[in-house]
């Protein structure tokens, strides 16, 4: 029997990869919060760490149909896209690439009582404010956070504009 490989197992030896992750807001009472994933302990790549969902471009897939289908493969849900907001590079080595992650903003576009985790890609989620970051700054890599930041940074300047 031919073991299948999990996507972050395939090696992808000198090539670049792009990725395409969603920062998915939704207001709760006034206060912005961010759905925030927990990577399953069974990943090889950064097991166990919070993450904006997401995942890998296959080659000639529109970047934002890639991520709606990342993200119905991970949560069950559908998403509306927004602009993008961060883009940032990281060395995978277990794979030996070189990725490029775009992130946007989104929403559900169902209700969010309906997400459903894939349990061989998430374990738990959160939603998160600004203000509560710190419950997850252990358990996230350092450019993942800078973009989270970043993208509450544009979140509350654009609700500014709408007071």
């Amino acid at each position: 029997m031919t073991k299948i490989l999990q996507d972050s197992e395939k090696p992808t030896k000198g090539q670049q990869v792009i990725t395409a992750c969603a920062f998915i807001h939704h207001n709760f009472d006034g206060v912005e919060k961010l759905f925030i994933p927990k990577r399953s302990d069974t990943k090889k790549f950064l097991p166990g760490t919070y993450e904006l969902p997401g995942g890998h471009i296959e080659f000639g897939e529109d970047i934002v149909d890639g991520l709606k289908r990342e993200i119905m493969e991970e949560l069950n849900m559908q998403i509306s896209v927004g602009e993008p907001f961060c883009v940032f590079t990281y060395m995978n080595d277990l794979k030996g690439s070189h990725s490029i992650e775009v992130d946007y903003f989104a929403v559900f576009e169902g209700p969010i009582e309906s997400i459903k985790l894939n349990p061989a890609e998430h374990s738990q989620f959160l939603w998160i404010s600004e203000n509560e970051l710190d419950k997850i700054a252990s358990d996230i890599d350092e450019q993942e956070m800078e973009a989270i930041k970043r993208g509450f940074e544009i979140l509350n300047e654009s609700n500014k504009g709408k007071k």
